[in-house]
């Protein structure tokens, strides 16, 4: 058997054996976790420096680079995501309903899913991030992240396996694939035999390539062409408070905004003010005619600009007749994750938070608050972009599913 098929085999086996245990015992397994991640952060660090290094070499972007760093406060702050977990209420092995049915009583219980496959990106956190909450979940975590930050991901499954391991359980509730090849990345997708379930976390390119390849399950998640309408009645102050904070905070990460509306009433009073704000964070824009002649630095918009995730200091602006053209954009050109409207008009905010299809909707607040730890998640495993079984954040409820257990007194079906 190779590594991917040996590791496989593994997982599922051991997922028999975290799925039945308790709360406590999975709590000890975290914080033995968080120690060991504590222990190891001299390692952990120098690993990463050199996946920095090498992605400095190969010419990364600076925003690439960015995902890719940990420092102290980074990786204090993954061992504080696994902390969080802990107190968190367990989802799994919950009776959510009973009811009585002739000579039956059925009981719905709520399971893990067995082993959740992680494809990732360069995110050395995910891997602490997905580990942590898929145990809490009674879920064994297979991860399989890029060549990009093998060296990182190596040390912190080995952290995390050592803390497993002198908590007195198998080290194998979590694993991770070292064969960072194409072919691997291909077969990870098809391990149907031993991968209750798949989920992508990275760019369009990953997400794409995983829906055109798996066979298992897929959850989608990440891709974030995230807007900002503002409306014709809006407060000025809060309307650049909010896009500045929602595009340029963090711009590498998937709730950052993409793409600005601008109502067509209000493009003469804030628009030399939006672009001023941009350009004093070196944001390259793209506009249409409207705002292109308050400066001849934006550069013409096209329809791929409106569709496309950044993840850098780019944005694209758009002016619109009303609330009604901005929900038509955003649900044709928006992959669906989270959409904001600035406004004092509560029938355009209704409009806006009814119509637009997506997983997350905001009123008068930033799109970078779609995160698991600020819905009080604690650390997410992803944000999903669509509608089956999880949709937004996801937390430890969306890492269960669950059972049907019926008690007869030898009954039979007549």
């Amino acid at each position: 058997m190779n590594e991917l098929q040996t590791k496989g085999k593994f997982c599922k086996e051991a997922s028999w054996e975290l799925m039945n245990l308790s709360t406590d015992k999975k709590n000890d397994i975290l914080t033995s976790i968080a120690t060991a991640l504590m222990a190891h952060a001299e390692p952990i660090l120098k690993a990463n420096a050199k996946d920095v290094e090498n992605a400095k070499a190969n010419g990364r972007p600076e925003a690439f680079i960015d995902r890719l760093t940990l420092n102290e406060e980074r990786l204090n702050g993954i061992i504080d995501g696994v902390n969080q977990v802990i107190t968190l209420a367990d989802p799994s092995n919950q009776i959510l309903e009973t009811w009585p049915r002739e000579d039956l009583f059925i009981s719905k219980k709520s399971v893990p899913i067995g082993v959740i496959g992680m494809i990732y990106e360069a995110r050395p956190n995910v891997s602490v991030d997905s580990a942590s909450l898929c145990l809490k979940s009674g879920n064994v975590c297979f991860l399989r992240g890029s060549k990009d930050t093998i060296h990182s991901n190596k040390a912190l499954v080995k952290a995390m396996k050592d803390g497993i391991k002198k908590a007195g359980y198998n080290e194998h509730f979590v694993e991770l694939l070292e064969d960072t090849s194409r072919e691997s990345a291909t077969a990870f997708m098809k391990l149907n035999e031993y991968l209750d379930l798949l989920i992508p976390r990275g760019g369009a390119n990953l997400i794409q390539s995983t829906i055109a390849n798996a066979t298992v399950p897929i959850i989608e998640t990440g891709t974030g062409n995230c807007h900002v309408y503002v409306d014709k009645e809006f407060d000025k102050e809060q309307a650049l408070a909010i896009i500045e904070n929602a595009k340029t905070q963090r711009v590498s990460v998937c709730n950052a905004c993409e793409s600005v509306l601008l109502h067509q009433d209000i493009v003469d009073d804030f628009t030399h003010d939006l672009l001023n704000m941009l350009k004093r964070h070196h944001v390259i824009i793209h506009g249409d005619e409207n705002i292109q002649r308050f400066d001849e630095s934006v550069l013409s918009a096209t329809q791929e600009d409106y569709a496309k995730e950044y993840l850098d200091y780019e944005i694209s602006i758009k002016v619109v007749a009303d609330v009604q053209e901005a929900i038509s954009h955003i649900n044709h050109f928006s992959t669906h994750h989270s959409d904001v409207i600035v406004s004092k008009n509560e029938a355009s905010i209704d409009a806006f938070l009814n119509q637009v299809d997506s997983a997350v909707v905001y009123a008068n607040a930033s799109s970078r608050f779609s995160d698991g730890e600020e819905f009080g998640f604690g650390a997410e495993i992803g944000i999903s972009t669509q509608k089956i079984h999880a949709r937004g954040p996801m937390g430890l409820e969306a890492l269960t599913s669950y059972k049907y257990i019926v008690k007869g007194k030898g009954t039979i079906r007549k």
